[in-house]
């Protein structure tokens, strides 16, 4: 049993400690073929999304990745290969493997040459992916780089005035260094709601809103089980569509990669994640502020602080008061998966 283990029956929940989450996905992970190498990076990933109450990217994933890993299209040791393709950009080849091992082995490299030449771009190439972009977003910001990140999915989603899944999910994230604060992060799907959030209305009984989804007859609908079958819908209308349609083409066409429909092609015949690309660019604040490093700083702050002054919640203060809230609290996992992720683990394992 994990050590700070403790159940509440009363809400249907198993509440367990930080540590326990990183525990219990990374023996679910070797457990089911995933090297090492591959494993570490995935389970740090899924624990930081837990600890910050993303609960569709947390333990909510690892069922899905132990599908991926079964998948006869995905490479569970899989070493990334990073190379330099120019003096600003660089590219990741995940080999077919998770996404996270490909970034964290390009981080120094991207790190480097953003410094010197002000911006890198980083193409990961051939990736599965099935994380939030924001723990990569936060490890750039942590070495004082503002980034951009985006990625595509599957075709789920319906462009605007449209009823045929078309588009991906298409999350994009952006994150800006700041001095004595933690960093300003947003990290959004272009669709109404992550893909993840309606399986977890769908798990949990629950109804959507209307306006996320249609169903197969291109009808709204507020049954979680009918928009997974039918298409997801775009916030912002055609607004939402139009970004949509720029991750596609600069996580797709532009770094030599598959578009949403071409990934969900590719991966039709299995129940893994999304395998495609994924653009991230890399930005020196230091070095682009022609020497005003200071006075960039002030002006950017005062932006940021006026958030505050109206008593408007700045994007990424969720989760941060969420991470301080589980550190010392654990999180709650509902039973359902709790016990569901209880088959994936060897005998003897925490749980």
């Amino acid at each position: 049993m994990p050590t700070n283990h403790l159940q509440d029956d009363d809400r249907g929940h198993i509440r367990i400690a930080i540590d326990d989450v990183f525990s219990i996905a990374i023996q679910a992970l070797l457990h089911a073929g995933l090297s090492s190498a591959q494993a570490f990076p995935m389970a740090r990933t899924i624990t930081a999304a837990e600890r910050d109450e993303c609960f569709s990217h947390g333990l909510y994933r690892l069922p899905g990745c132990v599908e991926t890993i079964k998948s006869p299209k995905f490479v569970a040791n899989a070493i990334p290969v990073v190379a330099e393709i120019s003096a600003a950009a660089v590219r990741a080849d995940a080999r077919y493997g998770y996404s996270p091992l490909a970034f964290e082995k390009a981080l120094p490299l991207v790190e480097q040459k953003a410094k010197t030449a002000g911006i890198c771009i980083l193409a990961i190439n051939n990736c599965f992916h099935c994380t939030a972009l924001w723990p990569e977003i936060e490890a750039l910001t942590e070495r004082g780089l503002a980034a951009i990140a985006m990625t595509s999915s599957h075709s789920w989603v319906a462009p605007a005035g449209g009823t045929q899944p078309t588009l991906g999910t298409n999350p994009f994230a952006f994150g800006w260094p700041r001095h004595n604060e933690r960093p300003y992060v947003f990290d959004f799907a272009t669709s109404m709601i992550a893909r993840g959030d309606i399986a977890l209305h769908d798990m949990g009984g629950k109804q959507i809103p209307l306006g996320w989804a249609l169903d197969v007859n291109g009808n709204p609908t507020t049954n979680a089980a009918a928009a997974l079958s039918g298409a997801m819908l775009s916030f912002g209308g055609h607004k939402g569509t139009a970004l949509s349609t720029m991750i596609e083409l600069l996580a797709g066409p532009l770094i030599g990669d598959m578009t949403s429909s071409q990934s969900k092609e590719f991966g039709e015949d299995t129940r893994a994640a999304p395998c495609h690309g994924e653009l991230i660019i890399a930005l020196d604040p230091a070095l682009l502020g022609w020497g005003t490093e200071a006075a960039n700083q002030s002006s950017a702050e005062q932006l940021l602080s006026a958030f505050a002054g109206q008593g408007a919640r700045l994007p990424s203060r969720r989760r941060y008061e969420a991470r301080e809230r589980t550190m010392k609290n654990g999180v709650r996992v509902p039973k359902a998966l709790y016990e569901r992720i209880q088959s994936l683990l060897p005998s003897g394992g925490p749980m």
